[in-house]
């Protein structure tokens, strides 16, 4: 069976990096790769990362990178998802993303947002139908490829922001539009909770427009913080 690698980048996720690990043990019980790469954490995870992983390494950090590196530690595995750290998966993604690439080289799931804002639910909802409608996709849906893929477009473009935007451009372009399935995976809404439901989704809103127009991942990186 063509074995599944789950890749996770990591920046100091100690306070849940047990808990997605923890519900990533059926899937590695069914024969999938858990490769946590970690940017260079201070508070403990790559510790608490260990018993739960089949492979923890350390990289330069950046999202893009880090996943590069798990990508290239996970040898071997032909199927590649790339799981936030504080995104969880349906039980049975392992069977789900094989079915999907069976007929597409790439994909990401649904989302639901666990939060307290109410309009959470109507983000979520939002974000499914635009990348439905332009098969872009967000690293928030875990996207997932072949190996074949990730190597024909580069893996991730290296820049602070803006990846997975710019390697679904790629991927559309060489490989062709994604599947989209309606098991959802469950992020945190902890970035809308923090700052604020509306003045995150005009912002992120902004800056993807922004984006779209031609300004640069760096650019746009240091408006996001």
């Amino acid at each position: 069976m063509t074995v599944l690698a789950v890749v996770l980048p990591t920046l100091d996720e100690a306070a849940g990096i047990d808990t997605t690990l923890r519900a990533l043990a059926p899937l590695r019980q069914r024969g999938a790769l858990v490769v946590v790469a970690d940017g260079g954490s201070r508070d403990g995870t790559v510790a608490r990362a260990v018993p739960h992983a089949d492979r923890v390494i350390t990289t330069p950090r950046g999202r893009a990178l880090q996943m590069n590196a798990g990508a290239a530690a996970a040898d071997g595995a032909e199927h590649l998802l790339f799981l936030h750290a504080d995104t969880q998966l349906p039980p049975d993604a392992d069977a789900l993303v094989r079915d999907a690439l069976a007929r597409r080289a790439w994909g990401r799931f649904d989302v639901r947002i666990d939060g307290r804002s109410p309009w959470l639910p109507v983000v979520a909802a939002l974000m499914n139908l635009r990348s439905r409608a332009t098969g872009i996709a967000t690293g928030d849906q875990a996207v997932f490829m072949t190996r074949a893929a990730f190597d024909a477009v580069g893996g991730f473009p290296d820049q602070p922001l803006m990846e997975d935007i710019e390697v679904s451009r790629r991927l559309k372009r060489h490989v062709g539009r994604p599947a989209c399935l309606r098991a959802r995976v469950v992020t945190s809404g902890r970035r809308w909770d923090e700052r604020g439901a509306w003045r995150t989704i005009v912002l992120m809103w902004r800056l993807r427009w922004a984006y779209w127009r031609g300004a640069s991942a760096d650019t746009i990186a240091a408006r996001y913080r």
